[in-house]
């Protein structure tokens, strides 16, 4: 399947300015699947996966010398490793920490060779070794966006299509139809890319819900890896409580009142770490970036895949398929955790993204806006609704008292239109809107 992030890393493979470099994600979002990928272009492919050959971290006791490490390891795997020619790829790299460490000497000694790792719960091992400062650059990955949904599904036209279509124009009622209808898909299948592959082909929901309860058991397999027993309760309660939770303002008294929040914020900043849910910061919103004005009590959370949030919820999702107008009347808050994960999966994949949200929790003047940007190094405010319908009063609540902020964004199943200071969006256009 393609992936968007693939035109990055080959840029990454012709770079003058190369580092070794980092892939981080959550568990089967397709790291190693786009490293072997990006190994096709090279002559030589080198991987070393220390959790199935354990013994090859024995070459990083020794020393941490690039010309003795390539030494051993193309002895090891019977692989040429020259500069230039040859992919040399750690995979699950956390299991050997001297092969993070000796990064920073590949950089240094060997800047020509091309490097990277990859692993599970890598972000747990670098909080513990750390990551070599200057030296190795991260790149970021998530499920699969909805255009890389469209493109795996065999629509590659459809996305053109959309890509040069004026948004100051509505788009035909036949290709606007068109796109709900795959998107409608895309809620009930998620991006997740072994799901996704499922789905393109057998087009079997059952088959894919097994795939998705399977995902959530491999996950939970993982709480004690990163967790102990004494917390390892509180991890799979917060765990189940995220996606009950979509939408709302995080309080860690819905999740339990009997449970000290101290012990539930640890869990969720461990769930968090392993990438199975991605925070929503508030912000006043008052000046870019946004992360100078965070307010870290006041918070929303998402699920790292939609679909793997309505498993957990017990949504039937083949109900998108079968009337998806209901399910986008009555699963507003999916939709919402929907741009969320458009918004991350499209964003600069060398740059850890955070999502933030405007809130204000007045009794006479409440407001909330669901998503903040900065767009063109504008601050743009996001109102999500799932229907055609929808009151939006937040917004231009927004817009009066921001006078910074030139325009808002308004996605919803509406065509696109603009109206005033709003642009309106559909929700299968996030990607083309955002970046």
């Amino acid at each position: 399947m393609k992936r968007m992030v693939m035109e990055h890393l080959l840029n990454w493979r012709d770079s003058s300015e190369r580092k070794p470099l980092l892939i981080r994600g959550a568990r089967q979002v397709g790291k190693s699947y786009i490293i072997k990928e990006v190994a096709k272009t090279f002559e030589h492919f080198a991987e070393v996966n220390f959790e199935f050959n354990p013994e090859l971290k024995n070459i990083f006791n020794d020393a941490l010398d690039p010309e003795a490490i390539i030494l051993k390891l193309s002895l090891a795997l019977d692989c040429e490793i020259s500069p230039g020619k040859t992919l040399l790829f750690f995979d699950e790299v956390q299991f050997c920490p001297k092969a993070v460490t000796s990064l920073r000497y590949f950089y240094e000694k060997m800047p020509n060779l091309h490097v990277a790792a990859a692993g599970s719960l890598l972000d747990f091992a670098l909080e513990e070794i750390g990551i070599p400062v200057g030296r190795v650059r991260s790149l970021y990955m998530y499920p699969l966006s909805f255009k890389e949904f469209l493109i795996a599904g065999g629509n590659d036209k459809l996305v053109d299509f959309l890509l040069h279509h004026n948004p100051q124009e509505q788009l035909d009622t036949i290709f606007h139809n068109k796109f709900i209808s795959l998107l409608s898909e895309y809620m009930a299948v998620g991006g997740m890319p072994e799901a996704v592959k499922n789905w393109i082909n057998k087009k079997d929901l059952k088959s894919v819900r097994r795939i998705h309860n399977d995902l959530i058991d491999t996950y939970r397999q993982d709480f004690r890896k990163y967790s102990n027993s004494r917390n390892i309760r509180y991890v799979e309660k917060v765990f189940e409580s995220v996606p009950r939770l979509l939408g709302k303002k995080f309080k860690y008294v819905s999740i339990d009142r009997d449970i000290r929040s101290r012990e539930l914020k640890q869990a969720l900043e461990l769930i968090e770490k392993a990438g199975i849910i991605n925070v929503i910061n508030h912000t006043s919103s008052n000046g870019i970036p946004f992360g100078a004005e965070v307010n870290h009590n006041i918070f929303k959370a998402i699920f790292l895949d939609i679909a793997l949030a309505q498993t957990l919820l017990g949504v039937e999702t083949k109900n998108w398929i079968l009337d998806m107008d209901k399910m986008f009347v009555n699963r507003g808050e999916i939709a919402e955790a929907f741009v969320g994960q458009e918004i991350l999966a499209n964003s600069d994949p060398f740059l850890k993204k955070r999502l933030y949200y405007w809130v204000r929790e007045k009794i006479s003047a409440s407001a909330e806006i669901d998503y903040v940007e900065a767009i063109n190094n504008h601050i743009t405010p996001i109102e999500v609704k799932s229907g055609k319908s929808g009151s939006l009063k937040s917004l231009h609540q927004f817009l009066k008292e921001k006078k910074h902020s030139n325009h808002g964004i308004h996605f919803s199943l509406n065509n696109f239109y603009t109206k005033e200071k709003i642009k309106g969006v559909p929700l299968y256009a996030v990607w083309k809107i955002i970046y």
